[in-house]
């Protein structure tokens, strides 16, 4: 469960799984498994470490959010498709964006 595959190392959730195990074997015997309420916290991180879905869940709503609040205003300096594509740095001549021609660097002379 805890394993690694081709490593000298444990895996990064190794710590969590050991802390599941503790609390497991201490908290339960054959008679009773009440314990495993008690080792529940211990499981969830465990599962946190394995899938990450509490992590995620979380970005998502950050990111909705973020959305949700870059759609209230409006900007009135948005640049177009083609203003982003270039960066602004096609229609001006070598001398203007410093850089010298060479055989390396593609280039169209401007007149």
């Amino acid at each position: 469960m805890a394993a690694t595959i081709a490593t000298d190392r444990p895996s990064r959730c190794f710590p969590f799984w050991q802390e599941v195990l503790a609390c497991y074997v201490s908290n339960t015997n054959p008679e009773d498994d009440r314990g495993k309420v008690k080792c529940q916290p211990a499981l969830e991180d465990y599962y946190e470490c394995l899938h990450h879905k509490k992590e995620a869940a979380r970005t998502q709503a950050l990111q909705a959010a973020y959305r949700k609040n870059e759609a209230k205003f409006k900007r009135n300096d948005v640049p177009s498709a083609g203003e982003i594509r270039r960066l602004g740095v096609l229609d001006a001549p070598l001398e203007e964006k410093n850089l010298k021609a060479s055989k390396w660097f593609p280039h169209k002379e401007i007149n």
